[in-house]
Parts: structure tokens; C-alpha cells; sequence
């Protein structure tokens, strides 16, 4: 049982702009059925600008917070780990936005009302966070002014941090994620940059990298099927080839499940890995960097609610 929780939210969030005061207060009732925050109060802490949600989750905690619970999307979730990664305190995700791709990881799904009910039965455990460092950078600290960027689902390199990086802010506002196949179309018409990712001692050519703790990508798709939470290390999935129409080819094994028997598909495992190459990343579906990039899986990084079943 939680005594002082806070919630943390995007305004901006797709679920959240139809309807925030009527979305809210169920949320409240529902967290209070499930007997959390039965003796303070849920805090709402709404954002109100990129990069601040990490600040709130921080000050919040050192005001006593015992629970931070975000409602939002993937991004949202992201800004909040930069201000409590290495803490004890837990966190708690309620889908909220386009993808919600660790709510359904997770499998609290992407219904509101459903997800918290899911929720409040989920118990705490200490899983371990990604690390994206620039190249040639110390990794240090734990706030949004560090050059490095904590993760919990996901880095990409190459083709699918391109595709983020070309997504219009106001047509994914209107349309989700028929925002990132626009992009990703775009894409298709241009080869693709080609990379060099040093994994374990070797080094691999390729035009997408995914480095990954969760098996789901996308909120719908699912490309590390051996990625997991509960491990310390990344599933690493490199594809090879510039050309545009082999990577349709990949994406249409990945909609049928069969992306890793695809010849020029490697499937490793590692606690590390460094993409030698510029090349644009992602993190947990934000734009990150379009440099030389190192990466680290880093244990016990922060408590996260999780079912009981998950595996």
C-alpha cells in the first residue's frame, strides 16, 4: 500500500486532450478503490512543457512521494525516468498516449478505466534501465541536463530514428500513429543510411539497429521476442541493406511474426553495445541524437509496478 502518491501528467497526451477533468477523476476513483493512496491525497502534477516531467517525478520524491504513477505516452514516461532513475521509489504507467508500448508490454492495455484496475494489483520490482551516452562522453548523473539519456523500453538506430525524426508534431496530434507511417513512407522512396554497431568485440553493418528491453514495438508489433524486463541486458536485432525495399520485406515478417528467420537479421544479446557510425537514435520513441552513440544496460536502475505475471 502507497501512502503519498503522485500522478504524473501530459495534458497534450491523445486520451487526455478529449476529455482531461473527466479522465482524471476516474483515474482518482479507481487508484482509490484499488486502495492506493488511502492516507494523503493523489497529487496531479500536470506538465506543462518538454522536458519537465523528470523535474516534477524529482521534486515530488523529495517532498516524500512513495509512488510516481505517469499518464501518458511512451515520451511522457521517458521524461520521467531522467528524474528518478537509481531511486527506490516506484513507478507506476497508465496508458495516455499514441503507442503506450510499455502499457502493453506490460499488459494492462490500452483502455484507460481497464489499465488501472490492472494496475493497483501490479507489485514493485527493481528492473534494470538503459543508458544512451554520446560517443566520447562521460556518463554521469541522473537529470535532463546530463548528456546522457536513461531508457526503459528502447534505443533504435538508423531507419526507425529517421522515420521519428520526420513525424509532423500536428499530424500525430490529429491522426496517431498514422503519423509514423507517413514518415515511414517518406522514408521508403531514399535508401537507407548505412551504420556500423560494435557488439561483444564485433562489428556489424547495418541500416537499423534495436536494442531492446521489451518485446513490444510500436504498441501493435513485436520485433525482440526473447527482450524482456526482468533481464540485464539488451535483445540486439541488426538488420542489413540500404535498400528501401528489403526493409519492406522486414517489416512485413515483423506483421506476421517471422522477422528474426529472415535472412540479414542477427539476434544478440549484450549488456552493451556502441554504434560506431553517426547515425540518428531514438529512446522510448523520442528523438535522441544523431551522432556516435555507446549503450549500456545498467541493473537495478529503478523499481518499476509490475503483474505478477510477467515474464
Amino acid at each position: 500500500m502507497f501512502h503519498q502518491p503522485v500522478l504524473i501528467y501530459n495534458p497534450a497526451a491523445g486520451k487526455l486532450r478529449r476529455n482531461p477533468e473527466g479522465i482524471l477523476q476516474r483515474t482518482k476513483a479507481a487508484l482509490a478503490r484499488g486502495r492506493v493512496g488511502t492516507e494523503k491525497p493523489l497529487e496531479l502534477l500536470p506538465t506543462t512543457g518538454p522536458d519537465m516531467a523528470g523535474n516534477l517525478a524529482r521534486e515530488a520524491i523529495g517532498r516524500g512521494a512513495d509512488l510516481v504513477i505517469v499518464l501518458g505516452g511512451d515520451g511522457t514516461v521517458n521524461e520521467v525516468l531522467q528524474g528518478m532513475a537509481q531511486s527506490s521509489v516506484p513507478l507506476g504507467v497508465l496508458p495516455g498516449g499514441t503507442a503506450n508500448c510499455l502499457a502493453m508490454e506490460l499488459g494492462l492495455g490500452s483502455r484507460l478505466e481497464r489499465a488501472v484496475e490492472r494496475l493497483t494489483a501490479c507489485q514493485p520490482k527493481t528492473v534494470a534501465l538503459g543508458r544512451a551516452t554520446p560517443a566520447g562522453v562521460t556518463a554521469n548523473g541522473n537529470g535532463s541536463a546530463s548528456p546522457s539519456r536513461w531508457f526503459l523500453l528502447m534505443c533504435g538506430a538508423g531507419l526507425d530514428a529517421a522515420i521519428v525524426d520526420e513525424v509532423h508534431s500536428g499530424l500525430k496530434k490529429s491522426t496517431g500513429k498514422l503519423a509514423y507511417w507517413v514518415a515511414g513512407l517518406a522514408q521508403f522512396r531514399r535508401r537507407v543510411g548505412p551504420m556500423k554497431v560494435e557488439v561483444g568485440g564485433k562489428t556489424f553493418d547495418c541500416g537499423f539497429a534495436l536494442f531492446s528491453s521489451i518485446r513490444n514495438y510500436g504498441g501493435d508489433m513485436e520485433i525482440a521476442s526473447g527482450a524482456s524486463l526482468l533481464k540485464d541486458d539488451f535483445e540486439i536485432v541488426l538488420f542489413e541493406g540500404t535498400n528501401p525495399l528489403r526493409y519492406a520485406a522486414y517489416m512485413m515478417a515483423v506483421g506476421i511474426g517471422q522477422v528474426q528467420k529472415m535472412p540479414g537479421v542477427h539476434t544478440l544479446r549484450a549488456q552493451s553495445a556502441q554504434l560506431i557510425t553517426p547515425a540518428p537514435t531514438q529512446v522510448d520513441g523520442e528523438f535522441f541524437s544523431r551522432g556516435a552513440v555507446r549503450l549500456e544496460a545498467v541493473p537495478n536502475a529503478i523499481t518499476l509496478l509490475l503483474p505478477a505475471g510477467y515474464k
